[in-house]
């Protein structure tokens, strides 16, 4: 397979494609973020990121995604400080919330966008386990303040859903993608990655 080109800095996104082994290339994203106001957004800022490095690479398959976290009608973007984190953690503290992630791939004029959606159950925690939770640093770069992947997942009960969705890439939604583009995720070789500016 060819390189995938990933429009995103994440290293959880990275990790993902390295562990189904997909050769891909980090570009970041130069599209200046702006936080959704309704969930049908998600789906539009994955594909603007994927369209803001498609002039750099013409002609190669892109892949932009956005995540963002969903709680009584509000949306937990990545926290601002140190207190609106807090407050996210401490609204999700023994609640149920939902993680959507939107995918996009680009190639020419030919484009795929899926959206993913896990329900997630978080246990109730105490606030002293919040602020030792905010001083590991882990939840300031992660929508609704929290990684699954990480530390986070002690704050996990249980969860609905694609795990890899609520760590930012719904693995299964990106096979049926590449099938769309004549391309198969079997077909990935050591998914070693050439970084750059990200």
């Amino acid at each position: 397979m060819n390189r995938l080109i990933l429009a995103s800095a994440s290293p959880r996104r990275a990790a993902l494609l390295k562990q189904v082994g997909l050769p891909f290339q980090v570009e970041k994203s130069n599209f200046r973020e702006f936080p959704p106001a309704h969930e049908r957004e998600v789906v539009e800022l994955a594909l603007a990121k994927a369209k803001s490095v498609q002039p750099r690479f013409p002609g190669e398959l892109i892949l932009g995604a956005d995540t963002i976290v969903l709680f009584k009608g509000e949306i937990f973007g990545k926290p601002r400080d140190a207190a609106e984190a807090a407050a996210m953690l401490a609204a999700l503290s023994g609640n149920v919330h939902r993680v959507v992630t939107a995918m996009a791939l680009l190639q020419g004029e030919k484009t795929f966008t899926a959206k993913e959606e896990t329900r997630v159950f978080m246990r109730p925690f105490a606030v002293e386990e919040i602020e030792a939770y905010l001083a590991t640093g882990e939840p300031f770069d992660k929508a609704g303040a929290y990684g699954i992947q990480g530390r986070g997942a002690v704050l996990v009960e249980r969860i609905e859903g694609c795990y890899f969705n609520v760590v930012g890439l719904p693995l299964s939604c990106l096979a049926l993608g590449l099938r769309e583009f004549g391309r198969s995720i079997w077909e990935g070789g050591g998914g070693a990655a050439e970084k750059i500016d990200a």
